[in-house]
């Protein structure tokens, strides 16, 4: 895998028996969202138990810890670090004692107005014991709750004043809740269990615990969880949405579905278009695993060019992208993708991957495969070029890391030593997903943000002047 990091995930549930181990199953499904740090907090009746730490699933949630803790109400999240340091400090979820009562809070996402709303609220005199944005939603809840009372007429003025990505799963002693940002930037499901129900990232979370989808949290929507129902909070008001395609090019689980739409069905049309859109006079196509696995099998029906798989993964390796630095994470890749030699020699292959940031990893596995004794080595991209920093919780934020915009596509190929390169086209990926164009996030490809960013372009604006 060559492309962008991941962000979080969360989980929220409201049943009728202990969801700790549910939470926890749950959070393990979603693993491949953040490795950082995990995290439940549940109410037990009378106070919210929290047990967090840095890590991945089974090293921050033992057996040991979360068997102390029980609750028919409770909510977890895994951590990748966007916004924040990495470690137990900014692990989540947050806690927050208050007047009328405690409160818990688990965010994918991140604010784009965050330091300076952060700012403000110093300079009257509030306290942040983190780098996390989740910590300042957590503070302006707590604010606005002691105005308002109102649980969910304080949820509505904190998003009036915040900006950004969001989905949150939040607690409220043990009132439950869901929130997903104005433009649904961030997926977040609603799920029905035997006893209850939930809401989490992905539907796969559901679908772990035997329970069936009810539907995705309406972009702007606040949603409070019972144990029989829920009760809907809707926007007054319908904006164009902002869906972040890359939840279906890379980032979500194969077997999930994200806004009506199937992501290894879509990553399959994605296959399909680049099969029409690049073609490619070759023996075989075959996938770098697991990311580009669904793409190439729809290269493969589209083409009519048998699929095989040339390399064996080696699942016990060290995870690259959680390694600290990239020529690390570059050692590591003979490691963890081994090239199966009786497949690629003397073969003219075409490899598919979601994507390429920097190109190194792809030009490694390149020049492995050729080692093998392939003849020639094609590449296919599911995405477009990245040319923009994603400022909504994902790991890209330096224009400088990006190939594609210090060089020119046939530049790339050569620097990745491939035969041939295509990427996807934009309206190839608008059309593979399925939904319109104007209501998906395509800004780190077309660098027309979907929110006002301060020195990049707004997607409905005609001149970079009018931000001002």
């Amino acid at each position: 895998m060559s492309g962008p990091r991941h962000y979080c995930g969360v989980v929220g549930i409201n049943a009728g028996h202990n969801v700790v181990a549910d939470l926890q199953k749950a959070l393990m499904i979603i693993q491949h969202r953040g490795q950082d740090s995990a995290g439940v907090s549940v109410f037990d009746g009378n106070v919210i138990n929290t047990v967090k730490d840095a890590g991945l699933v089974q090293i921050a949630l033992p057996k040991e810890r979360i068997e102390n803790i029980q609750g028919q109400v409770g909510i977890g999240h895994v951590r990748y670090a966007t916004t924040g340091g990495k470690g137990a400090m900014n692990a989540q979820p947050m806690t927050m004692t208050t007047v009328f009562g405690m409160i818990a809070l688990a965010h994918n996402g991140d604010l784009t107005n965050y330091q300076k709303l952060k700012t403000v609220y110093m300079g009257q005199g509030a306290v942040f014991q983190t780098d996390s944005d989740t910590e300042l939603i957590i503070n302006l809840l707590s604010r606005r709750m002691g105005q308002d009372q109102d649980p969910v007429k304080a949820i509505k003025a904190v998003m009036s004043e915040i900006d950004g990505a969001y989905a949150l799963a939040l607690m409220i002693n043990g009132r439950l809740f869901g929130i997903r940002d104005p433009l649904g930037i961030r997926p977040l499901i609603i799920g029905k269990l035997d006893d209850g129900y939930m809401i989490c990232s992905e539907s796969s979370a559901v679908y772990s615990l035997g329970g069936e989808i009810v539907r995705d949290v309406m972009p702007g929507e606040v949603v409070e969880i019972t144990q029989d129902s829920f009760k809907s909070y809707a926007p007054t008001t319908r904006c164009a949405y902002a869906h972040c395609f890359f939840e279906w090019v890379y980032f979500a689980r194969p077997d999930s579905i994200i806004d009506g739409c199937e992501v290894y069905n879509v990553r399959k049309n994605i296959g399909r278009v680049l099969a029409r859109e690049h073609p490619a006079d070759v023996d075989l196509v075959m996938p770098i695993p697991d990311s580009g696995r669904a793409h190439a099998i729809g290269f493969s029906i589209e083409s009519g060019i048998p699929y095989e798989e040339g390399f064996m993964k080696n699942r016990f390796a060290d995870r690259t992208f959680i390694m600290p630095d990239q020529a690390t994470r570059e050692k590591a890749v003979s490691n963890k993708m081994i090239p199966i030699k009786s497949t690629v020699d003397g073969k003219r292959i075409l490899i598919i991957d979601d994507s390429i940031v920097r190109g190194t990893t792809l030009k490694k596995l390149v020049h492995m495969l050729r080692d093998a004794g392939a003849k020639e080595v094609h590449v296919r991209v599911g995405s477009p070029p990245i040319i923009a920093p994603c400022f909504y919780g994902i790991d890209m934020k330096n224009r400088e890391q990006f190939i594609a915009n210090k060089h020119t596509v046939d530049e790339i190929r050569e620097i990745i030593g491939a035969d041939s390169l295509g990427y996807i086209s934009i309206e190839g990926v608008i059309e593979a997903i399925g939904l319109s164009g104007s209501d998906l996030c395509l800004a780190c490809v077309n660098a027309k943000y979907p929110t006002k960013i301060e020195g990049e372009e707004h997607r409905y604006q005609t001149r970079l002047t009018d931000l001002k």
